[in-house]
């Protein structure tokens, strides 16, 4: 089965064709720097993660671009958030990006999320900017308006065909202060003039001023990715006006498509409601990995499809914490099992099953990356897993290594949500010495007669969830 990506733009399923064969090129709007990341963004870049990750394990080469916004992101009100932001600390603002620039790493390190090849920041780029504005403006597309550029949406007849939304049917000012400066009311800029008070500003061909916001994308895109790239991620909160004016901009400059599939991520609620300072109802990532794994949260950001919305609350996620340690246990037990497995053949056909496994998974993660259904795939291999682990019947070392590599490689490299062998308890080695050790003292009491001994050590190991079963071939332990 051919991967197929529901493309937004065109609301439809589409068979998945990459401008280079076997190379994809990858654009997500990253975050605006100025405060911790919330699980809002965990939901957005697990989920993309997710995506590059299964590109990868189904052969692609990725080139996987997502920028970091530290200048032009405005507020309703017209404030820029990091000056705001630099205010109320009574900090530098670049002291405030690169404060929380390391904060969203440091979270996306701890998630599991691999770091894009190319991390671009909106700063580093005005040059850019700054040359595809004047493009617009020599093309018709732009106007110069007292220090200012501006998108002349009129120009545009396709304006509105990610969102569907059409010029008389647009508010004006969204996402920006209303300026009478402007030819049209939906009209947006792709460079502000600085006020006296703005500390953040660049020279350019019509005065001091700084970069809109949804003109970084469009210019770090076509710098890294050309005129035209594979696809374009980002969450589905920004697909107006922000992915909007990103698509009219680039492909009136450029005479070429932009992106050619477009993957938005649903959204995140809290309980219901939509995360909002002024409710108290934000949740840092920080903060919820205090009281979760960083794979519980990943398999709760993937208990719905990523295009649809999910809803954070505690009950949620002590449901997906006690899945996860249900999907987690045979490979625990697996590993503990391999410390005592006999190296003969079994002459087990589970191998068979794990194809299987791996044959269902790809399936349904191919259907435009249905990793609730993958999940699902890996939960009915756990079922038939534990069924032979705990049958009685000796397992030997290739079945057991192959059950640890089928889970490693689907459930951690490419969902993120199992760890790898060395990871999954911390003192993993020195634990399972310890154990041996034990095993080998009771040995040696048998030995002795001193079955006293002998029980008293199984029953101990026992009390920590720690199996021991005598076979004709020795003692093997498992973790219960």
């Amino acid at each position: 089965m051919a991967l197929k990506i529901f493309n937004v733009l065109g609301r439809e399923k589409q068979d998945f064709q990459p401008l280079t064969p076997g190379r994809v090129n990858m654009y997500v709007c990253g975050p605006t720097v100025y405060d911790n990341s919330h699980i809002g963004h965990a939901k957005t870049y697990v989920n993309f993660d997710m995506v590059v990750r299964y590109l990868r394990y189904s052969g692609y080469e990725v080139l996987y671009v997502q920028n970091i916004t530290d200048v032009g992101h405005m507020l309703d009100t017209g404030e820029d958030r990091i000056l705001k932001k630099a205010q109320q600390l009574q900090a530098i603002p670049m002291q405030i990006v690169e404060r929380y620039a390391r904060s969203y790493y440091e979270d996306m390190d701890a998630l599991g999320v691999v770091r894009p090849d190319i991390s671009p920041r909106a700063s580093g780029h005005i040059p850019e900017q700054i040359k595809m504005a004047q493009t617009l403006i020599d093309k018709g597309h732009a106007y110069v308006a007292n220090g200012s550029v501006y998108f002349d949406v009129t120009t545009d007849d396709d304006y509105g065909k990610l969102s569907n939304r059409r010029i008389n049917e647009l508010e004006a000012g969204s996402r920006e202060a209303v300026r009478d400066e402007k030819r049209n009311p939906e009209d947006f800029a792709l460079w502000k003039r600085a006020e006296p008070e703005h500390i953040l500003r660049w020279d350019s061909p019509w005065g001091e001023g700084f970069p809109g916001w949804h003109l970084e994308c469009s210019a770090m895109a076509k710098k890294y990715l050309g005129d035209t790239f594979d696809i374009h991620g980002g969450g589905v909160d920004n697909i107006f006006p922000h992915n909007e004016s990103e698509i009219a901009q680039s492909e009136c400059a450029n005479d070429a498509e932009f992106a050619r599939y477009w993957m938005l991520v649903g959204s995140l609620t809290v309980d219901g409601v939509k995360m909002s300072k002024s409710l108290g109802n934000v949740i840092n990532i920080k903060d919820a990995l205090k009281a979760y794994r960083p794979e519980v949260i990943r398999l709760f950001m993937m208990s719905a499809h990523y295009s649809n919305p999910v809803d954070y609350s505690d009950g949620a996620l002590e449901s997906a914490a006690a899945g996860w340690e249900r999907l987690y246990g045979p490979v625990r037990v697996a590993r503990g099992m391999l410390n005592s497995a006999p190296n003969t053949d079994d002459g087990n056909s589970f191998n068979e099953r794990l194809a299987k496994a791996a044959e269902d998974f790809k399936a349904v993660m191919d259907d435009d990356f249905n990793a609730p259904k993958a999940v699902a795939a890996l939960q009915e291999l756990t079922r038939e897993v534990n069924t032979l682990l705990n049958s009685g019947t000796t397992v030997g070392r290739a079945t057991l290594e192959a059950i640890d590599q089928t889970y490693r490689t689907l459930g951690g490299d490419v969902l993120g949500i199992i760890p790898a062998a060395d990871t999954a308890n911390s003192n993993g080695q020195r634990e399972a010495g310890l154990i041996e050790l034990l095993i080998d003292l009771r040995k040696q009491a048998r030995k002795n007669k001193n079955y006293a001994e002998s029980d008293r050590i199984r029953d101990e190991l026992a009390g920590l969830g720690v199996v021991l079963e005598d076979r004709a071939d020795g003692t093997i332990w498992r973790v219960s």
